[in-house]
């Protein structure tokens, strides 16, 4: 009798150890799945950084436009062109020369005429 209760207690433990390690197991599989899907992204993130630097040096080496209030963002090639500037023909111009910047694939021009 002592026997088959043993051999049972030690059918039990061997379970709780296979299951305990196939969890185990289970869990490194899916962390290291979850760090391979997020690796792209601060690479997505350093070309929009890029991407915006150059936009912003673009509007700055730009004759008669004041870039001092301008701010510029990027996401996956759509740049946002936000802030105010002295007058209408900025904003045209601001929006020129975004979207003459190589790799900007459209341009949300959001800029305002602050008279000062």
């Amino acid at each position: 009798m002592k026997s088959v209760a043993f051999l049972k207690t030690l059918a039990a433990a061997a379970c709780v150890t296979v299951a305990c390690s196939v969890y185990a197991q289970g869990n490194s599989a899916a962390s290291a799945a979850a760090t391979t899907s997020a690796a792209p992204a601060p690479s997505a993130k350093k070309v929009d950084r890029k991407l915006g630097y150059t936009v912003r040096k673009a509007l700055s080496k730009a004759q008669g436009l004041d870039v001092s209030n301008i701010t510029v963002r990027s996401r996956s090639g759509a740049v946002t062109l936000t802030g105010t500037v002295p007058d209408q023909g900025q904003i045209d111009q601001a929006g020129q020369v975004a979207q003459g910047v190589a790799g900007v694939k459209s341009v949300a021009n959001k800029l305002t005429v602050m008279q000062q």
